[in-house]
């Protein structure tokens, strides 16, 4: 017999088994003398099970999560939710309303954890989200994008050297795992201190709302719910087989002028591989052009899409693989083709993997 879910309290208000609540979770008073609030959506199951955060836009110009939340909170499946489901929208309000990636002190939320009750703004947020959320949490999924201008490949970043992390990280089905070190300053690491075990999704451009990244991260998370058995096993046999990558670096710009990228997100690249030509836009008769060719063997799993550059500017972000990369490769293919032909998860969650 399954046991009953216990209660959560949070900012002082108690979630009883089997309701939903929306609980504003005090950050600041502004200056104009309004208070600044987070919503929170707090699902507590009838059934006892693992208690899960899902949080987006700790970079207030990450959207594609917050949109992946909006999806996730409408989809049936978790009418039989067992466990706690614990879901930030927009975590970092002030960023959001500005559509910048930083708070109004410029600081980056995600390298200001643990924080403190006396600090920064930064500091202040990161604090009350430590001790509101993480430290109830048993598990989190953290939802973020490339940079403006930049887009990500979707692909899972997590410690892949730990067991139960490399599971999860396979369930959500994304083609790309990339063993990722924990930063000084980050949700992950301050997590990890307090033992909740986080799969950092990242897919898509700030300020952009990418389709295939949005339906892909709705369907890991259920799936990660899944493994977790906080929603009931899908009968779907479509899987996908995630390659995980151990190194990565960025092909940069050798000179300033305009790019023209010819490598796609998701291509498999050889060593000395064209990945894009960088010229001077005065000179109209491309006199003087200057390759850019990959060091290594890989996959594109990030790119710039501005093709205006400096010397110096991040260009092709590719992954390195223990696997043979044609294989990541097709799997890719694979991926991005399934994912355009595939039914939104709002309105057909069961088809899930």
């Amino acid at each position: 017999m399954p046991t009953k879910n216990t209660p959560l309290t949070l900012n002082g208000i108690t979630v009883n088994p089997g309701e939903h609540k929306v609980i504003d979770l005090p950050v600041a008073k502004l200056y104009t003398h309004g208070d600044q609030s987070i919503p929170v959506h707090v699902l507590c199951g009838k059934n006892h099970g693992p208690r899960l955060f899902i949080s987006a836009a700790i970079h207030g110009d990450e959207l594609n999560g917050v949109e992946i939340i909006r999806r996730l909170l409408k989809t049936s499946s978790l009418k039989r939710l067992r466990g706690t489901l614990i879901v930030i929208p927009i975590v970092n309000i002030f960023g959001i309303i500005l559509h910048s990636r930083y708070l109004p002190d410029r600081r980056d939320l995600n390298r200001s954890f643990p924080g403190s009750k006396r600090g920064s703004l930064a500091a202040r947020l990161a604090h009350i989200f430590v001790e509101e959320i993480v430290s109830q949490c048993d598990y989190g999924i953290d939802l973020h994008t490339g940079a403006i201008h930049r887009s990500n490949l979707p692909q899972i970043r997590a410690n892949l050297d730990d067991p139960e992390t490399k599971e999860l990280a396979e369930a959500f089905a994304v083609p790309v795992l990339l063993n990722s070190n924990l930063r000084d300053g980050s949700l992950r690491q301050v997590a990890d201190e307090h033992g909740v075990k986080v799969l950092l999704y990242e897919a898509g451009e700030a300020l952009r709302f990418d389709e295939l990244s949005i339906r892909a991260g709705v369907r890991g998370i259920l799936q990660v719910m899944r493994k977790l058995q906080m929603l009931t096993p899908s009968k779907s046999k479509r899987k996908v087989e995630p390659f995980i990558a151990r190194s990565s670096g960025w092909e940069r710009a050798p000179e300033s002028g305009i790019i023209r990228s010819i490598a796609p997100l998701g291509a498999r690249i050889k060593k000395d591989d064209l990945l894009g030509v960088v010229s001077d836009p005065s000179d109209l008769f491309d006199t003087t052009e200057y390759e850019i060719r990959s060091e290594y063997d890989g996959v594109v799993i990030g790119k710039s899409n501005i093709p205006l550059v400096n010397e110096g500017d991040a260009l092709f972000h590719i992954a390195r693989f223990e696997e043979d990369d044609k294989e990541v490769a097709a799997s890719v293919e694979e991926f991005q083709a399934k994912g355009e032909q595939s039914p939104d998860p709002v309105f057909d969650d069961q088809e899930l993997v």
